[in-house]
């Protein structure tokens, strides 16, 4: 007889880092006209709709937004380690066309943004009686908003226990957070595992 391995339910909790936003200084104003011209296809810059220039990377898959004051925005990067190595594409294509950069770049981590998932679901009515700093109004949105003050992040929680975890600063923030939920909900009794 035949025995099949079929996998289980597995029971916890995993997350997901979707996007890692990341501001970046140059400490000095920039000329993107100049940058644009140089850069050719490999950016957009159309002053008259936005006043940045976009700078677009395949590897890694971001999009950095460009300001005149040298003022950098990243985003779409999956890890801090992407938002460095976006940061650092960009510099030495800059500095191969000719741009002159005084100082090193300044980046700092604004947003890590993450989806998780309790793999059970959750009763959101006693998880908001229960768990303080939560919101849950469902008729004007469907999660649980729960600001968590260490690490600093909101969690949006949702019945079938889908998350979305905003603001951590850092991705370690993220995986303590996921970890500090899944197990103060599990202490309160609101996650219905199968």
């Amino acid at each position: 007889m035949f025995k099949f391995n079929l996998p289980e339910k597995r029971k916890g909790y995993h997350y997901k880092i979707e996007n890692v936003v990341a501001s970046v200084s140059l400490n000095q104003s920039i000329d993107l006209v100049t940058i644009a011209r140089a850069m050719g296809d490999e950016v957009d810059y159309k002053p008259e709709q936005f006043p940045g220039l976009v700078f677009r990377l395949k590897r890694p898959r971001t999009a950095t937004l460009i300001f005149s004051s040298g003022k950098m925005v990243c985003t779409g990067a999956k890890s801090e380690k992407e938002v460095f190595k976006a940061v650092e594409t960009i510099i030495n294509k800059l500095k191969s066309k000719g741009v002159e950069l005084v100082s090193e770049p300044r980046v700092q981590i604004q947003n890590v943004v993450a989806s998780a998932s309790l793999n059970a679901e959750v009763n959101l009515e006693k998880a908001a009686f229960l768990l303080d700093n939560a919101m849950y109004e469902p008729e004007q949105f469907p999660g649980l908003i729960y600001r968590m003050d260490s690490p600093r992040v909101v969690l949006l929680i949702f019945s079938s226990g889908n998350m979305v975890c905003t603001g951590a600063k850092h991705e370690e923030d993220v995986k303590i957070a996921v970890e500090r939920i899944y197990n103060q909900l599990k202490e309160l009794g609101v996650l219905l595992e199968a």
